[in-house]
């Protein structure tokens, strides 16, 4: 018979044994899901988005009841936690929210005025924003539990601290969002760099660099800037710069105010206790550690996808309502305008030809990401690489990407949120604008 000592290793070798199995079979369905992108009826894209998709394109009605149980639960929700007279910004979310239901249910009936069934309006959020969004992200917060559920997350971190570091001030973890982002959608990043913030991995300066500098629109959206432009025959050209100019500037920006005077204290820190030349062993004990710890995958899938289901709650409301405003204010007001005299120099410095009216149609961006390429589909060549590339490298849009981050525990406020769009916008026109004439030059451009 075995002694005590000896039952006791075997236990532990057992745990370690299934504890490496998890790590490497679960975190490569986690890849598969989230990074691999396949054809699915005519459409390539991840799994998360065709099913999401098949939802909102083959099961309209269904994919309606489920926004509005969504929406009805993000309106009540703050009433029942007693959160909704937290601050002054909570209490003027829990209003857009209800004013984003009101709205959506006036939409679904017919009854809006028709100044708002314009398909770039009401139409455009609803169908285009709200629907995708509020099936994304619960779909993709259940797949998330394989990415941060069984230590790849950890494991990357430690591989990846080297690079994110010292060029973005972020643990390298925050790679993960970064591709999450650009291969999936903004809005499940944000789910994960609201997770990890919460559980104390990153800090508030942290955060926000990573929300605001690398949770951007997904390729797939890439795809439908670069088709509304007319770039799809320069789409290598495009991705591969707009990917460069978009991590540029938000090493750029985090060096700078508003970002840079953040807190920058946390409760646990990405700098482990192991020498550099065995960062890969390093790297491969965090990860199975984390694996040894992880709860059952029931569990993780569970409060993952709870967590999915509150962020949609919240977000898909307040897109309706702060997308309508953003839009009613681009439609109707000298709003983006007067931000486009604040471009201005940056444009006309850039060279583009017609730069106050290129300016203004960049401000637009601030209401909706998309705003730009419909407003400047018709100008020339170099301008039109310059709004796909900004499109997506400003990041920060009112129509989605500012309910999404409000409705998580990130400390960001609005102000500081336009604040790095200007910063960012302004940047991306110069880098785009530089890049773009070189490409020019060198015949990449036609």
């Amino acid at each position: 018979m075995m002694n005590n000592n000896q039952t006791t290793s075997k236990r532990s070798q057992k745990s370690t044994s299934l504890a490496i199995i998890q790590m490497i079979g679960f975190s490569f369905l986690g890849i598969l899901l989230f990074f691999i992108p396949f054809e699915l009826g005519g459409k390539t894209s991840i799994a998360f988005d065709h099913l999401a998709s098949y939802l909102v394109k083959e099961q309209r009605t269904l994919a309606v009841v489920l926004l509005f149980l969504l929406m009805i639960y993000g309106v009540i929700e703050p009433f029942l936690a007693g959160t909704w007279k937290k601050n002054t910004t909570t209490k003027i979310l829990t209003l857009l929210k209800i004013l984003g239901l009101i709205l959506a249910s006036l939409y679904i009936t017919n009854l809006l005025p028709m100044s708002l069934m314009e398909k770039d309006m009401m139409p455009f959020l609803f169908e285009k924003l709200a629907l995708s969004v509020g099936m994304i992200v619960p779909i993709g917060a259940l797949m998330l539990s394989f990415l941060l559920g069984f230590g790849l997350l950890e494991l990357m971190g430690v591989i990846m601290q080297p690079v994110m570091k010292p060029l973005f001030k972020t643990p390298g973890k925050s790679a993960i969002d970064a591709v999450a982002s650009f291969v999936g959608s903004y809005s499940v990043a944000l789910l994960i760099t609201d997770r990890v913030y919460r559980q104390g991995e990153y800090s508030a300066k942290e955060a926000v660099i990573i929300a605001t500098g690398f949770s951007t629109v997904s390729t797939a959206f890439m795809v439908i800037i670069a088709k509304t432009l007319e770039l799809m025959a320069y789409w290598n050209i495009y991705f591969w710069t707009c990917l460069l100019i978009t991590f540029v500037v938000t090493a750029i920006t985090a060096r700078l105010p508003p970002i840079s005077r953040l807190d920058d204290t946390h409760a646990k820190t990405d700098d482990y206790p192991y020498p550099t030349s065995n960062r890969l062993k390093q790297a491969w004990q965090m990860g199975v550690s984390v694996a040894q710890d992880a709860q059952s995958l029931p569990k993780i899938l569970w409060l993952n996808l709870f967590d999915g289901i509150k962020m949609a709650a919240a977000i898909v409301p307040s897109i309706i309502a702060i997308g309508l405003l953003g839009l009613l204010l681009s439609k109707y007001t000298p709003v983006f305008d007067i931000l486009g005299l604040a471009l201005y120099p940056f444009t006309w410095a850039g060279g583009l030809d017609s730069p106050m009216f290129v300016a203004k149609g960049l401000s637009s961006g601030l209401a909706e990401m998309f705003l730009p390429a419909l407003l400047l589909a018709k100008q020339d060549i170099l301008t039109r690489y310059v709004t796909a590339v900004v499109s997506v490298s400003s990041i920060i849009f009112f129509s989605a990407m500012v309910p999404c981050v409000l409705a998580t525990s990130i400390p960001i406020s609005v102000a500081k949120m336009v604040m790095i769009w200007f910063i960012r916008t302004a940047l991306s026109i110069l880098l785009a604008c530089l890049i773009g004439h070189l490409a020019i030059i060198f015949g990449l451009l036609a």
